[in-house]
């Protein structure tokens, strides 16, 4: 009697869980309601139109301000919690590390001061203290020459005599020779004293002092691009260093962003397909993501003439991105337009069918 009640439960209980497969099996076929999208998306408001993705930059372009030299920064004069700072062109951002420059810069003033002591010494030949010892050294020569002269035409008058030898003679004239070549030797040295530096050494001299200052420019040189400074007036868009960090001068990271926003632009990229179609005088709108209601005029301002490859992406799961785009620049025709850099838009062109 209870295995007759055992397989009757058995029975029940697959009979109830063959029900609710059922049950759940219809249920998970049922078609799910159509879901409201977030945001209602842009329509165009012309008859025929080419609609492209647009980004919006500065007047300037998003100038990627990067480091010169490499090295550790020590400065940063824009930190991060004030980026939307306003600068001027040449104003400091940031400094990396100039100690070991200012010690390159300190030994090469101190060779241009010695390269110009030395051309100004040469400039200042002869010395007038050097003068009276000079002429004086020509006097004693030529008196001695003289005295020497006087000494030999006396033996010379001995010898006619006969009273002085031969030997005596020559000698007398010999110690009257030398005492020329000396007195000579004393006037060439007084002339040559007097003559100043030789003009070759100057020249050398004035060499050294255009080699040296040239080190101590370029030195300087070297120390002002230690310091990053805007290229133009305009504002901080973006801040990616710190202090301590170390930064290259190969890298390709953007350390500072900066850009002219008096008047924001929007860079379209318009499909391949549609180049045909475009037309510079036509009207254009853009209409702000997740508020299409808002559109603002656009004001042609260029075609940039490269058709280059699409890189700024929308992130539509349909978007196309193996094709090629003509890059368009249109100026926000509206001066208090709340739009940042960097914000998508979608622009409508109007164009023929």
């Amino acid at each position: 009697m209870s295995s007759r009640l055992y397989v009757y439960i058995l029975t029940l209980v697959s009979a109830f869980m063959l029900l609710v497969a059922v049950w759940h099996v219809v249920q998970a076929e049922r078609s799910l309601p159509d879901l409201a999208p977030p945001a209602s998306p842009a329509r165009s408001a012309f008859g025929s139109s080419i609609a492209a993705a647009g980004i919006v930059e500065a007047q300037s372009q998003n100038i990627a301000v990067g480091a010169s030299l490499s090295g550790v920064v020590l400065e940063v004069h824009v930190p991060a919690d004030e980026v939307g700072k306003r600068v001027s062109r040449g104003e400091p951002l940031f400094r990396v590390d100039d100690r070991r420059l200012r010690a390159e810069l300190a030994v090469s003033e101190a060779k241009l001061a010695a390269a110009e002591a030395t051309l100004k010494r040469l400039d200042a030949l002869p010395r007038p203290e050097s003068l009276p010892a000079s002429e004086a050294r020509v006097r004693s020569a030529q008196t001695t020459a003289s005295r020497a002269e006087d000494d030999f035409k006396r033996a010379e008058q001995l010898f006619r005599r006969g009273v002085a030898t031969e030997q005596e003679l020559v000698t007398k004239r010999l110690l009257f020779r030398a005492a020329e070549y000396e007195a000579h030797v004393a006037e060439a040295d007084d002339a040559l004293l007097k003559a100043g530096a030789w003009g070759p050494d100057k020249e050398i001299a004035r060499t050294a002092v255009d080699q040296a200052r040239a080190d101590a420019d370029l030195v300087r040189t070297e120390l002002k691009r230690t310091t990053v400074v805007s290229p133009v007036d305009g504002q901080v868009l973006q801040v990616s260093v710190r202090v301590g960090e170390f930064v290259s001068a190969q890298s390709n990271q953007a350390l500072v962003v900066v850009g002219n926003v008096n008047r924001l632009h929007v860079r379209a990229d318009v499909d391949e397909n549609d180049i045909s179609r475009f037309n510079p005088a036509a009207p254009a709108v853009a209409h702000m993501r997740g508020a299409p209601q808002h559109k603002f005029p656009l004001k042609f301002v260029r075609t940039e003439p490269f058709v280059t490859a699409k890189k700024s992406l929308t992130g539509d799961n349909t978007e196309r991105i193996d094709t090629r785009v003509l890059q368009i620049i249109y100026a926000i025709d509206e001066a208090d337009a709340k739009m940042y850099v960097g914000q998508q838009v979608d622009v409508f062109i109007e164009a023929k069918p």
